[in-house]
This record gives C-alpha cells, structure tokens and sequence, in this order.
C-alpha cells in the first residue's frame, strides 16, 4: 500500500464518527484556536471524549496543534485549528455536492410537502423491512429491547442514539443527524423518512408499542422520539414538521 493510500484511509477513519465531524466544525467555524475545553463546551463532549478524538483528528493531518502562550504557569494548554476550511456543507461530514444533490431530490421528490412527507415515511418503512429484523426476533420482544435495536440501526446511520425513560415511555435521543444540512431545509422529506423507518423497524420486531412520534430539532443538534408502550398515555407532543407527528 502506497503512503499516498495509508494517508487517504487515514483520514477517511478520522472522519467516520460523528463526533470528530463536530469537533472539526466547531474548528472550522471559529475564527481563534480553541483549547479542548472550549470545543468541549461547544460540541456537548466530555473533555477526556474531545482529546482522544482530537488526537486521532491530528494523526490524520486534519487539525494542528501550538501551545497557549499565555505564559501561565504548569504544562502550557493546546489550542487547535483546523488545517483546511473543507469542502463539507456547514455541520455535515457530507461533501457539498452530495448535500446539494440530497436537497434537489429532496426538494422535487413531489409537488407538495404534504405529499413528499408521505412518500417519505412511506420509503423509511420499506427501509426498515430490508433489515431483517423479523428474522432476527424469532420470540416475543419487549418495547425496551426493541428500542434497543432501533438505537443501534440509528447508531450505524451515523447518529449517536441514547435511550432514556419518560414515565411509561421510552425516548430515543438522536444527536447529531448526519442529514442536518438536508433536514433544516427539508424535514418534510429527512425526518418523515427517519420517523417512517422508526416506525417499521418497530413493526418488523412485533413490538408492543402503539405510538410513536419523532421531534426534530429540540436543540441544535438533538432529536427525540418517543415511543408509548400499548395501553400507556400518549407521548407528550411538540410542534412538527409536516408529516412527521404520528
């Protein structure tokens, strides 16, 4: 293997979590260098999280590092930058190209947002059928284990998915969408897809839940769905896209 291709793979293995993505973005968009407290702060990491990636982040040459002359006493503190501005949409991993080509599809997959919401939940829950999840869950699986596996699908979609209890509820908190770019412009299309392929992804596992709902955008960089085991009160709703309440 050439060094040419050792830097290449390099560098598609930094940027291949989510979290490395917000860390360079953060770099990318300030106009100082800042300390892994700062990007800490920033990013919603924990510090010990941001170093680890900000090490692997300038092993591939993406981020440079100089020592705080602030001339304060002790081991001086890192500031970082980013080595290039990038070629990514502002909060994607994404090239630009690809994110135009998303938002053109996007933006003409129907006349009207009610009809393209549709079609796209629709295409979320084809999704979720050619996971196999019905062949994995030959005996009965509990709204909590199904939860579980709808985490992990989001997880390898590149979000990063954590589960938290809401009274009788579940809610899977998805931070970071990697289609942030495409969804503030169309989450008519991004999100009704994703709730669709919640949606199947719990009909395919024979879940008990009967009621599902997905919130984009809580916060900056945070999505929360929420999912009602049967017989339990219906989740606690919040304004919507079209197309994305259940």
């Amino acid at each position: 293997m050439t060094s040419g291709m050792v830097e290449r793979n390099r560098m598609h293995g930094a940027l291949a979590a989510a979290s490395r993505l917000r860390l360079l973005d953060a770099l990318r968009a300030s106009d100082r260098a800042l300390d892994a407290r700062e990007l800490a702060a920033i990013c919603g990491l924990h510090l010990n999280t941001v170093r680890f990636h900000l090490q692997i982040l300038s092993e591939a040459g993406l981020v440079r590092s100089e020592p705080d002359s602030s001339g304060s006493r002790g081991r001086p503190r890192l500031r970082y930058t980013a080595t290039s501005a990038g070629s990514s949409a502002p909060g994607s991993g994404e090239p630009a190209g690809y994110q135009l080509l998303a938002a053109v599809l996007a933006a003409h997959w129907a006349d009207t947002p009610g009809e393209r919401a549709q079609r796209a939940e629709s295409a979320g829950r084809a999704t979720a059928k050619q996971q196999g999840f019905a062949a994995r869950s030959s005996t009965h699986v509990t709204t909590e284990d199904a939860v579980t596996q709808v985490s992990a699908l989001f997880a390898e979609l590149g979000f990063e998915p954590e589960i938290a209890r809401e009274g009788d509820a579940l809610q899977l908190r998805l931070h970071a969408c990697p289609f942030r770019a495409v969804a503030l412009e169309h989450p008519e299309v991004v999100c009704s897809m994703h709730q669709g392929l919640l949606r199947g992804a719990l009909d395919e596992l024979g879940a008990s839940a009967t009621t599902s709902s997905l919130t984009p955008f809580v916060q900056p960089h945070l999505c929360v769905a929420r999912i009602t085991p049967s017989g339990g009160p219906s989740p606690t709703t919040r304004p919507e896209p079209v197309g994305v309440r259940s």
